[in-house]
């Protein structure tokens, strides 16, 4: 609910300038319009307290509302009945009533699309018989010079407070995709990629290296004993770990190096145009980092680290190819003592 609540004063206060400067400006062109009808000077007051004061009272209704969108869109529609009242009462003068009808037509729109059109209009059409009720249904056909200087003012500006109120929605919306985009390819415990997401970057250094002929090498991290770890110590000394392997990480590697969580204890890191022996020097400076981890709840904690290496080879058909000579590779650190380093090429084992 506190979310909900959270957008609609959001929405009203997007609504807010709009609507003030519309009524404001919108004022002069009714005016111009009103003046050789002779009306009742309360109808003039009335045009002031719906040009300068309503669009005050509008907002202080939404955001102190429970349901602040919920009351913006009333006072959407008391804004569409004000409009047709208008339209009516200037007699429907050509230039003041297209004005008028135009601008609320592309607010309703632009807040809340046909629906809210739709309701809109039958709010305007209200309008209309309400101000016909009152002064009787008559109509005008002429525009005066003074008038159409009258609305010019409206027709330019109110569009640009429109599109601006716009541009900044598009703006915020292409931000929130794009956290969301990072949110969907971001593991929420590590901070690293998620197995598809980095699946996915595999897919395109494969074909880097294919096309441009450029080392690289895949590494799989194992946290050895990881179950025990979390069976002994607890879920949250395990979190901890995972963490830290993922901080590590970062420190360690290059900005162009990409780290992501393979599966719960097993990482994965992509290393573009580095040759294996650079490689093997940068996950043995991890190795050695993680076995000086210290947890300050289980101090007694050691933690070892198995690394299955394997670097891009012509023969390889897919990415999928690259990345299970990888696996062979940490299957044999795994099953040679684990706390080790083992490499597709050599096969050789770096001891701890």
């Amino acid at each position: 609910m506190e979310n909900r609540r959270g957008k609609g004063l959001s929405f009203a206060r997007r609504i807010y300038l709009p609507r003030a400067l519309g009524l404001a400006v919108g004022c002069l062109g009714v005016a111009a319009a009103l003046a050789p009808l002779n009306m009742p000077s309360w109808v003039w007051v009335l045009m002031l307290v719906n040009a300068f004061v309503w669009p005050h009272v509008a907002y202080q209704l939404s955001t102190r509302a429970n349901f602040p969108y919920k009351t913006e869109r009333r006072n959407l529609l008391f804004d569409s009945l004000c409009g047709g009242f208008w339209a009516a009462t200037v007699q429907f003068n050509p230039l003041t009533t297209v004005t008028i009808l135009a601008m609320m037509a592309m607010n309703n729109v632009a807040t809340g699309g046909l629906r809210l059109f739709m309701f809109g209009t039958l709010a305007q059409l209200a309008g209309v018989m309400f101000a016909w009720l009152l002064f009787g249904a008559t109509f005008t056909s002429t525009t005066t010079p003074l008038q159409t200087w009258a609305c010019l003012p409206i027709l330019t500006l109110y569009p640009f407070a429109v599109g601006m109120v716009c541009y900044r929605l598009a703006i915020k919306l292409s931000e929130h995709k794009r956290t969301l985009s990072a949110l969907s390819r971001t593991d929420s415990l590590t901070g690293l990629l998620n197995h598809g997401a980095w699946k996915d970057l595999l897919q395109l250094q494969f074909q880097h290296c294919r096309e441009l002929r450029q080392p690289a090498a895949i590494a799989l991290i194992d946290i050895d004993h990881f179950k025990l770890i979390n069976d002994t110590y607890g879920h949250i000394v395990g979190d901890s770990v995972l963490r830290q392997l993922s901080a590590e990480l970062k420190r360690n590697l290059r900005e162009c190096d990409l780290a992501g969580r393979y599966g719960g204890d097993e990482f994965c890191v992509i290393l573009p145009d580095m040759p294996l022996h650079q490689v093997q020097g940068v996950m043995e400076r991890l190795r050695e980092v993680l076995h000086e981890y210290r947890h300050q709840e289980a101090p007694e904690l050691r933690i070892s680290l198995s690394i299955g290496l394997a670097t891009y080879q012509l023969q390889f058909s897919d990415a999928n190819a690259w990345l299970n000579d990888a696996d062979k590779a940490l299957y044999i650190a795994k099953k040679t003592g684990r706390n080790k380093i083992s490499s597709s090429l050599t096969r050789s084992i770096a001891v701890s």
